[in-house]
């Protein structure tokens, strides 16, 4: 895959080609547009779609947003082709900070993991326990579609896995279903195939291809959706748009930028919990 890097040189080579010199025009276009790599519930819940014309009404920069799993979009970001992350796996967020192609990880908002499975319930485990709930999947072979991405919602439902003492990868049999697809496609499929999936609760409250599919368990403390946002390094990779970048974060932190991430809601429901630390990690 071509890297950022190339296709700007190219572009500017083109420009050279065609006109002599890059205009001040395309320069200043460049320097007012950032790259987020971000996961694919931020933009399937809606939420990019609501915060982006705000944040550029504001500053006048654009946004492109490459939604990906938490892992693949942390590694668009190694590579530097990102000026900005936000996502939600914590731990893989650190590491990334301490490996030096993050500056600064700052906590922006927080839902939950809800569980979905038919509404008939055929493994019974509706109620608020997950472990519980993921035990008697397991037990009963019952349908289970898995994201199978690195996402942070497939590393979180790894991780609940092990709470519930399951070894998933000798475990699995045909009744777990990865799919390496993002939680729209999981969720379709999980209606398709009337099985249980994890979900984050903001691209449930969005998804409307719901099939016979309810939340069977939610409201266990396990379940917390925490987000973050990083700068990529500049001194890792001086590509990076520094200072439109850090505008991006200083917006999402912000008061005006933490009431609008509360005021979105879809019928009624609101859909992320805004909870910016300032200090960072």
């Amino acid at each position: 895959m071509t890297s950022r890097r190339s296709f700007v040189a190219l572009a500017i080579l083109l420009g050279i080609a065609s006109s002599g010199t890059p205009s001040f025009a395309q320069e200043r276009s460049q320097e007012r547009a950032i790259v987020v790599a971000s996961t694919t519930s931020t933009r399937d819940s809606g939420l990019f779609g609501y915060l982006l014309p705000m944040f550029k009404a504001k500053t006048g920069i654009d946004v492109k947003v490459i939604a990906q799993g938490t892992g693949q979009a942390l590694d668009t970001a190694r590579r530097g082709d990102a000026d900005v992350v936000f996502v939600h796996a914590k731990p893989q967020e650190e590491k990334f900070v301490a490996e030096g192609f993050g500056v600064k990880r700052f906590d922006v908002m927080y839902n939950d993991f809800v569980l979905i499975g038919p509404k008939g319930d055929p493994a019974g485990v509706k109620g608020k326990d997950i472990a519980t709930a993921l035990k008697a999947i397991e037990s009963k072979g019952a349908p289970f579609v898995s994201r199978g991405d690195r996402s942070g919602t497939h590393a979180a439902e790894l991780a609940l896995w092990i709470v519930a003492g399951i070894d998933i990868a000798t475990a699995k049999g045909a009744w777990y279903r990865e799919i390496g697809q993002g939680m729209g496609a999981a969720l379709n499929t999980a209606t398709a195939m009337n099985a249980y999936v994890l979900s984050d609760r903001g691209t449930w409250i969005s998804f409307r291809n719901r099939g016979d599919l309810d939340i069977v368990v939610e409201g266990d403390r396990r379940l917390f959706n925490q987000y973050g946002v990083m700068l990529v390094n500049p001194e890792k990779h001086p590509s990076v748009k520094k200072e439109a970048g850090q505008a991006f974060v200083d917006w999402l932190l912000s008061a005006e930028g933490q009431t609008a991430i509360a005021n979105y809601k879809i019928e009624g429901q609101q859909l992320f919990f805004p909870n910016a630390e300032k200090k960072g990690s």
